[in-house]
């Protein structure tokens, strides 16, 4: 199993910028790729970005290309998700979760919370 610990949300105003990390362990040989999820109140889950673990290839929703920033350090068995130009939209709580390849998303973070205030 992985285990997956998320840091790093708050408050903060529009246009300022927060880095989120999720900090892995257990069997962290089996991760394939990292991503980050996001719900806000009322809302499904969304997909936010994901990369690659050992490739550190990116993928980004639409909502967020430009403004986020996925990484991670694999020495530290840790992701980060750099957000900047923050919105009022970008309020949710932030989870991160990761997969193995034969598999769907199936480790998830306890969530952190992002407040975005206009």
């Amino acid at each position: 199993q992985v285990q997956l610990v998320e840091s790093g949300g708050g408050l903060v105003q529009a246009g300022g910028s927060l880095r989120l990390s999720c900090a892995a362990s257990g069997r962290t040989s089996s991760i394939f790729a990292m991503g980050w999820f996001r719900q806000a109140p009322g809302k499904e889950r969304e997909f936010v970005t994901a990369i690659n673990w050992s490739g550190g290839s990116t993928y980004y929703a639409d909502s967020v290309k430009g403004r986020f920033t996925i990484s991670r350090d694999n020495a530290k068995n840790t992701g980060y998700l750099q957000m900047n130009s923050l919105k009022p939209e970008d309020t949710a709580v932030y989870y991160c979760a990761t997969r193995n390849p034969d598999s769907d998303y199936d480790y998830w973070g306890q969530g952190t919370q992002v407040t975005v205030s206009s």
